[in-house]
């Protein structure tokens, strides 16, 4: 029997959501009503799902939600002039484009567009120098779900070794970041990375976010390591798996997440935060 303890990333998200619930009942009660939109375009059906999740969400805890549906042949100008148009509505106060996006429209330039504060993603590029700076932004979602875990579950981060394998600017370089600042020694691995086993092992923290189905094996993880599984694919037989291998990681990890369940409600969790986040530093301002 393993000692693990197995991190409850839907129990922590609930707990985040009814804090944020009481919140927004206050906010209301001062006739502030915090409002997300979100643009969906094409029919990308894992994206239509996320969509609708993150809908569910947002009624459950009082956000008013508004999805903007358009076709797959949406040209990139009228994309752009949608969002300057959510720029300009001071009743919106997070903008959330879902990615992917068709392949003839510059994601970059659209999250570009997007204004800062209603950035609820963290994706613009001034979120991402500020965190890197440590200025006032909007966090990336996964990796702030995956630091209020560590919070939550009271797990030191201080003066430990975390390996970070994945370079992604959505989980992997902005988690490092959030690392760095609670003082942990951070190592980035990536595909390019030799004798990745071995740079693993020496992981107090190991946070996988490469998006390959069980790379990190059993015998790569330290004793007494902490496991953070932030990849999801499907398998063939329909299964959800992560980057990791939890039932060898499990024997030896003090903490691991699951997949499902574990980082996953996070990041939905701190898009609901982020939304807001970013309604009252607009109605203050």
């Amino acid at each position: 029997m393993s000692g693990a303890t197995i991190i409850d990333g839907k129990a922590v998200a609930d707990e985040v959501l009814s804090g944020l619930k009481k919140e927004i009942s206050t906010l209301k009660s001062k006739g502030i009503q915090p409002a997300l939109a979100v643009i969906l375009v094409g029919d990308d059906p894992a994206s239509a799902v996320y969509v609708r999740m993150k809908g569910q969400d947002c009624e459950k805890i009082g956000i008013k939600s508004t999805t903007v549906r358009k076709p797959a042949t949406m040209a990139e100008k009228e994309l752009l002039d949608l969002v300057a148009q959510l720029n300009a509505d001071k009743s919106v106060h997070g903008i959330l484009v879902q990615l992917p996006m068709p392949e003839h429209i510059d994601e970059q330039k659209v999250i570009a567009a997007i204004d800062p504060r209603k950035d609820v993603d963290g994706f613009h590029p001034i979120n991402v120098g500020n965190l890197i700076a440590g200025g006032e932004c909007l966090e990336s979602c996964t990796p702030a779900g995956v630091m209020e875990l560590f919070h939550h579950y009271k797990i030191p981060v201080e003066g430990r070794q975390a390996v970070v394998i994945g370079r992604s600017n959505i989980v992997g370089k902005p988690v490092s970041i959030m690392l760095l600042r609670e003082n942990a020694t951070v190592t980035i691995c990536h595909s390019r990375t030799k004798n990745l086993a071995e740079i693993v092992r020496q992981g107090d923290i190991v946070v996988a976010a490469a998006g390959k189905p069980g790379m990190v094996t059993g015998d790569m993880i330290k004793q007494g390591a902490v496991v953070i599984d932030v990849g999801t694919m499907k398998l063939e037989n329909g299964k959800l798996c992560g980057d990791v291998d939890f039932d060898a990681a499990k024997e030896k990890a003090s903490a691991i997440t699951p997949v499902p369940g574990g980082v996953g409600p996070m990041t939905r969790a701190m898009l609901m935060k982020n939304t807001v986040i970013a309604c009252k530093r607009q109605v203050e301002k």
